[in-house]
C-alpha cells in the first residue's frame, strides 16, 4: 500500500466497530477507501458480535481501538494524560472540558476526555482531519482531541445523537465543527436551526450500494395467507431497542385474525430480546414467531428473498430516541419487498403511502394489524409495492451521491490542510 502523505489522512471515529445494525457507516468507509481516501478507523468500543458483514472485511483502514473504561487500560490512559499536559492548547481543552462538566457532571463525561487524551497522544502526524459518526458521545472526544491537536473535525449526525443530545451540546459543537451531514430531512431541519448558518449541515441520504445486493427476485410468492401448510412469511431486522416498536409488532400480530396463517422472524440483537420472547409466549404466538438474532448479510438477504411482507413499527422511545431512515428498508425494497412501517422520523422520505408501501401511526398496533392483515390477503398490491419501492431506491437513493459530497468535501479538507501550518503533536 503507498505511504501516505503528510497531513492528508482522515481518522474516522465512531462508538463501536464493526457493527451489524451500523451497515451503513461500513458502505461508506468503504466507498471513500475505494475511491482513494486515506482513512483510519478509530472506536469507542469492542465488537460484541461473533458475526461480520463483508464489507468490514474489505476495508482495509487499521482500527485502533480507544479504552472502553479508563480504569481497563490506566497506563495507556496516564501516558495520553502526561502527553496532553504538555500540549500548548491543553488550556483550551480543559475550558471547554470544565464547561460541560457543570451542565453535565458525570463519569461519561470524564471518560470522553480520557478517551481524547488517548487519541490526541497516538493519533499519527500523518492524520490531518477528524471525522466521526455520531453527535453525542462519540463527537465529544473528537472534539477534546481537536481542541488539544489542532485539528479540524467534521460529523455525520444519524438518529439517537441528535434527539437524546441536549440543545446546548448540539450547539457548541455544531459551532466548532467545520461542518456536518445527517441523513434525514427531520434531522437535519432541527439542526441547521441550532447551526451557525444553515448551510453548516447537509442533508446526505446514506442510500444503498446496490452491487452489494444480488439481482431482486423475479417476482416474491403468491401466498396469501390461506394456506396453513404455506403461511405468510413476514420479516423484521433491527435491534430489539424500545425505538422499533416489536412490542407493538407483537401485539399486532397476535390480533390477526385466526384465519389467517402467517410466519413471523425477528433478525438483531438487543436488550429487549427476553421481555419480547416472553411477550410472544403471552400471547400464545410463540409457536409462529422465531426470534434469530444477529445475522451476517448472506443470511439477511436469503431471507428477504422467501418473505412476502417486510415490517418496521418504529416510534419514539421514552428516552427520546427515535431512529432517522432504517437502511434496512432500503434493504428491503432492494429484494422488491412489500413494506409496512411506521408514518415516523425519515421513513416517509422514503417509503410513500400506498405507493411504496403502507404507512401506519407511530405506537398504534391496531392499525398496523389491519394494514399486515390486508397486506398478506393480497399478493397483487404486495407486487406493486415492492416494485415501486425498488424503483425509487434506484432512482433517488442510490449510494453514490451522498458519496459524491463526501468526497469532494474531505478532499477540500485534506487540500487545504497540506498547504496550512502543520499538526501540532
Amino acid at each position: 500500500m503507498p505511504q501516505s502523505s503528510p497531513q492528508r489522512r482522515i481518522a474516522v471515529t465512531v462508538k463501536g466497530y464493526p457493527r451489524l445494525s451500523e451497515t451503513f457507516i461500513a458502505q461508506e468507509i468503504l466507498a471513500l477507501e475505494q475511491r482513494g481516501l486515506e482513512l483510519e478507523i478509530w472506536s469507542l468500543r469492542h465488537p460484541t458480535e461473533k458475526a461480520m458483514h463483508p464489507m468490514n472485511r474489505a476495508i482495509r483502514a487499521k482500527v485502533t481501538y480507544l479504552p472502553e473504561y479508563l480504569y481497563e487500560e490506566p497506563i495507556r490512559v496516564l501516558k495520553g494524560a502526561f502527553w496532553s499536559l504538555r500540549q500548548r492548547r491543553f488550556g483550551a481543552l480543559m475550558r471547554a472540558f470544565w464547561a460541560d462538566l457543570k451542565r453535565d457532571f458525570t463519569p461519561n463525561r470524564v471518560r470522553r476526555l480520557g478517551q481524547a487524551f488517548v487519541m490526541g497522544r497516538e493519533l499519527s502526524p500523518e492524520v490531518g482531519h477528524l471525522h466521526v459518526h455520531y453527535l453525542h458521545t462519540p463527537a465529544s472526544v473528537v472534539r477534546y482531541a481537536a481542541l488539544l491537536t489542532g485539528r479540524s473535525w467534521t460529523f455525520s449526525a444519524h438518529a439517537k445523537d441528535i434527539w437524546t443530545t441536549p440543545d446546548w451540546e448540539k450547539r457548541e459543537k455544531l459551532a466548532e465543527a467545520r461542518w456536518g451531514v445527517t441523513c434525514t430531512a427531520e434531522g437535519a431541519r432541527h439542526l441547521q436551526a441550532l447551526s451557525p448558518t444553515p448551510d453548516h449541515v447537509s442533508l446526505v441520504y446514506h442510500g444503498l450500494d446496490l452491487s452489494r445486493f444480488p439481482e431482486a427476485p423475479q417476482s416474491h410468492a403468491q401466498r396469501d395467507g390461506s394456506d396453513p401448510a404455506d403461511p405468510v412469511r413476514i420479516v423484521s431486522i433491527g435491534r430489539a431497542v424500545a425505538k422499533k416498536g416489536f412490542g407493538d409488532l407483537l401485539k399486532a400480530l397476535a390480533a390477526l385474525p385466526p384465519d389467517l396463517h402467517w410466519r413471523f422472524v425477528h433478525v438483531g440483537g438487543g436488550e429487549l430480546l427476553d421481555s419480547l420472547k416472553a411477550q410472544a409466549k403471552r400471547d400464545s404466538i410463540a409457536d409462529k414467531v422465531a426470534f434469530l438474532g444477529p445475522k451476517a448479510q448472506p443470511d439477511v438477504v436469503a431471507l428477504l428473498q422467501q418473505a412476502d411482507i417486510f415490517t418496521l413499527p418504529s416510534r419514539k422511545a421514552r428516552s427520546g430516541d427515535q431512529d432517522g431512515l432504517p437502511n434496512v428498508l432500503m434493504e428491503a425494497a432492494s429484494q422488491k419487498l412489500a413494506i409496512v412501517a411506521s408514518d415516523f422520523a425519515g421513513i416517509p422520505e422514503f417509503i410513500r403511502d400506498d405507493i411504496e408501501g403502507a404507512l401506519v401511526p407511530p405506537g398504534d398496533w391496531e392499525a398496523l394489524s389491519n394494514a399486515l392483515n390486508l397486506l398478506a390477503r393480497e399478493p397483487e398490491r404486495r407486487i406493486s409495492y415492492g416494485a415501486a419501492a425498488f424503483e425509487r431506491l434506484r432512482r433517488d437513493f442510490s449510494m453514490d451521491g451522498g458519496i459524491d459530497m463526501l468526497e469532494e468535501r474531505f478532499r477540500t479538507i485534506s487540500d487545504q490542510r497540506i498547504t496550512s501550518e502543520p499538526v501540532a503533536v
